[in-house]
C-alpha cells in the first residue's frame, strides 16, 4: 500500500507555487436550507454516534434489499421496501461494471495480480478478508476523474488469509480485484434489519478522501487542515496546504497519547480564542451551561487485563482476537489514530486518566473514556447528552483484523442495551463509518477542490482534485485568513449511514447528500442552537440528516417499538429470550 501511494506521488510533476491558482475560491454548491432544530431539540435528548471502520456503502448494501439466501442467516425484506442507489437499482453494475476497464489487468510472470472485474458476492463464511488500500492518493486514483473504473488497479489488495483456498471464495479474491467484493443480508443481517425498521441514507460520504484518521477528525471537527506540529515520521502523512500551513492526509497517531507511535505523530491546532471541534462547543454549551458528552473507545482504560487466545495483555497492549478470523493475531483494543479528540490539546486525555466525576462531565478524564465506562454509566442510569462509541479493534469492522460478524456482535449488544434503557424514547443512534477501506462503491460527489502533490483525482500527473463536471470550491483552513487550503479533496467514498430512533422514519431511504460533518451539524442543531465550528469546517455546509426523522407529531414518536436483534445472528428476537443475549 505504501509503495503504491509513493509511486502515485512520485509520478506527479508539480510546482506548488504554480498550483495555488487552482485553489482560488469559486462558487460551490448552494448552502443547504437551514435546519429546523426546534422540533429535533424538543424530541431528542441523547445522541449516540456509533462510529465503525472501513466500509463502503456498496460493500454492505450493494444488493439491498435482495439477499441470495444461500448461506448464513436468511433475510427477506418487507413488502414495499425502497431500493437505494445500488446494484439492484443499477443492474448493469453487476454485469458491465466500469471496472472491467482493461487497465485493471496486471499479470506478472504468469500470475494474475489484478483483473478487470464486476462486483462479486462473499458468503458468511468468507467474513474475514484482507485489508484494502484506503489512502488519500490511491482512492482518488481509483475514482479516475469520476469514472469509478480503476479500483482493482489503484486500491485493490489480494486477500491475505487467503479466502480462495480456505473457503472456496471466487478466485478473484486472491487478486487485487478483492476490492470489488460485497456482502448481503445473509452476513450483515443486523444492519439490513436495522434499515428495515429505521432510516438509512444512500448518499452519505466521507468528508474527504483518506483513511481512518481523516474520517475520525472530520466527524468531530469537519477540518483536517490546521496541523500544529508533526514528527519526522509523520511527514508523508501531511501535505503543504498552499497557504503556509499543513493538512493531515494519512493515519498518524495523536501527539502525546501514551499509546501513540513515538516516531509518527501529529497535533492539530486551534486558532486562538476559537473552537475547533464539537467537544469544545459542547463544553461551552448554551448560555454558559455545558452539554454532557464523551468519546468512548475500546481499550482506553489501561488498567484492565485481557486474556484472549491464551495470551494475557494489559495497558496499551491490551488485545483481543477476532472470533471469526481463526488463527489471526491479536489486535490491540485501543487504536490511537481512531481517537480524534486526542489530537487537540483542549479535549485530549493523553495519559488515559480515569474519570473522577460523573461520566460526561469535565474532570481528569476530559471526556475521554473506555467503552466499558459507557456500558457501566448506562446501566447506572447515566447517559450523556452526546456519546461517541468506538468498538475495541477486533469488533470495529476493519478488514484484516476484524470482520462483519464480530462487528455485528458488538453493534447489536450496544444497541440492545440502549433500546432497553429508560433513555430510548428520546434517543437517536447514528451508525456511521470512518472510511471505505478502499472497497468499491460506484457513487461520487465532489464538493471541495484541492491541488497538491498528493491529489490525482483528474489522472496521474494532474495533481488536482477539481471535478470535470462541476466546479468545486476549496474551503479555508482554521488559520488561513479565509483563503482556500489544499489537501482536503472531497467528498470521498460513499459510506453507510443509518439512524435508529423512535423518531426515525420506518423503512426509509434518504437521498440527501451528507457527509461525516452532517453528524456534527445535527448535534449542533439539537444541543447548541445551531452554533457552528466554522473556520472552514465542513459542518457549515453539510447536508442535514433531518429528513431521516419525523417530528411532525411532537407528542408521539412514529416508530416507538424497539427492534431487538440477536448479536450472533442479527435476526429479530425478544429481549427476554436467550437468543437476544
Amino acid at each position: 500500500m505504501v509503495r503504491k501511494a509513493l509511486a502515485l506521488v512520485m509520478s506527479a510533476t508539480i510546482v506548488m507555487s504554480g498550483c495555488n491558482s487552482a485553489l482560488t475560491a469559486i462558487p460551490g454548491p448552494p448552502t443547504p436550507p437551514a435546519a429546523t432544530p426546534t422540533t429535533a431539540s424538543a424530541a431528542i435528548k441523547h445522541v449516540v454516534v456509533i462510529f465503525d471502520e472501513n466500509i463502503s456503502f456498496d460493500h454492505y448494501f450493494g444488493t439491498y434489499p435482495n439477499a441470495a439466501n444461500t448461506d448464513g442467516q436468511s433475510f427477506t425484506a418487507a413488502t414495499g421496501t425502497p431500493i437505494p442507489d445500488n446494484y439492484i437499482s443499477n443492474p448493469s453494475l453487476l454485469t458491465a461494471n466500469p471496472n472491467l476497464n482493461p487497465a485493471n489487468s496486471i499479470i506478472t510472470s504468469g500470475t494474475v495480480i489484478s483483473s478487470p472485474s464486476n462486483p462479486f458476492r462473499l458468503s458468511a463464511d468468507q467474513a474475514g478478508t484482507g485489508d484494502q488500500d484506503h489512502s488519500y492518493t490511491p482512492e482518488q486514483a481509483a475514482f479516475d476523474n469520476g469514472k469509478m473504473d480503476l479500483f482493482p488497479l489503484s486500491v485493490g489488495t489480494p486477500d491475505g488469509q487467503p479466502l480462495q483456498t480456505q473457503t472456496n471464495a471466487p478466485s478473484l479474491a486472491n487478486t487485487q480485484s478483492l476490492t470489488m467484493a460485497y456482502y448481503d443480508g445473509n452476513t450483515v443481517t443486523a444492519l439490513w434489519n436495522y434499515a428495515q425498521q429505521y432510516a438509512m441514507n444512500d448518499h452519505s460520504f466521507g468528508s474527504t478522501f483518506g483513511a481512518s484518521t481523516q474520517g475520525a477528525i472530520n466527524l468531530v471537527s469537519g477540518q483536517t487542515n490546521g496541523v500544529a506540529s508533526f514528527s519526522a515520521g509523520a511527514a508523508s502523512g501531511t501535505v503543504d496546504d498552499g497557504q503556509g500551513g499543513t493538512t493531515l492526509t494519512n493515519d498518524e497517531d495523536p501527539t502525546g497519547d501514551v499509546c501513540s507511535s513515538a516516531s509518527a505523530n501529529v497535533q492539530m491546532n486551534a486558532p486562538k480564542g476559537k473552537n475547533i471541534n464539537i467537544g469544545d462547543l459542547l463544553n461551552t454549551g448554551v448560555n454558559g451551561t455545558p452539554v454532557t458528552w464523551g468519546f468512548f473507545e475500546g481499550g482506553f482504560d489501561l488498567s484492565i487485563t485481557n486474556t484472549s487466545n491464551g495470551i494475557t495483555t494489559t495497558g496499551c497492549n491490551r488485545s483481543t482476537g477476532a472470533v471469526n478470523i481463526p488463527g489471526h493475531p491479536l489486535k490491540a483494543d485501543y487504536i490511537p489514530h481512531h481517537e480524534p479528540f486526542q489530537y487537540y490539546a483542549s479535549t485530549a486525555n493523553p495519559m488515559h486518566n480515569r474519570p473522577t466525576a460523573a461520566i460526561g462531565t469535565t474532570d481528569a478524564a476530559n471526556h475521554q473514556y473506555d467503552t466499558l465506562d459507557f456500558n457501566t454509566a448506562l446501566a447506572a442510569g447515566n447517559l450523556p447528552s452526546v456519546s461517541f462509541l468506538k468498538a475495541p479493534g477486533y469488533q470495529d469492522g476493519h478488514a484484516g483484523y476484524s470482520d462483519p460478524l464480530d462487528e455485528q456482535t458488538w453493534l447489536v449488544n450496544e444497541i440492545n442495551a440502549i433500546e432497553a434503557s429508560s433513555f430510548w424514547p428520546n434517543t437517536a443512534i447514528i451508525i456511521a463509518y470512518d472510511d471505505s477501506d478502499g472497497w468499491y462503491d460506484h457513487v461520487s460527489d465532489l464538493v471541495n477542490g484541492s491541488a497538491t502533490a498528493q491529489d490525482v483525482l483528474n489522472g496521474p500527473g494532474s495533481n488536482l482534485c477539481i471535478s470535470a463536471t462541476a466546479a468545486a470550491a476549496a474551503l479555508p483552513g482554521p488559520n488561513s485568513n479565509g483563503k482556500p487550503v489544499a489537501g482536503r479533496c472531497g467528498h470521498g467514498p460513499r459510506l453507510p449511514l443509518l439512524v435508529l430512533s423512535p423518531w426515525a422514519k420506518k423503512n426509509y431511504i434518504d437521498t440527501t447528500p451528507t457527509d461525516q460533518a452532517s453528524i456534527t451539524h445535527f448535534i449542533e442543531d439539537v444541543f447548541l442552537g445551531g452554533a457552528r465550528i466554522g473556520n472552514g469546517s465542513f459542518d457549515t455546509g453539510a447536508g442535514t440528516i433531518n429528513a431521516m426523522f419525523d417530528f411532525s407529531n411532537g407528542a408521539t414518536p412514529p416508530n416507538p417499538t424497539p427492534l431487538y436483534l440477536s448479536p450472533t445472528t442479527g435476526k429479530v428476537c425478544s429481549p427476554a429470550t436467550a437468543a437476544c443475549k
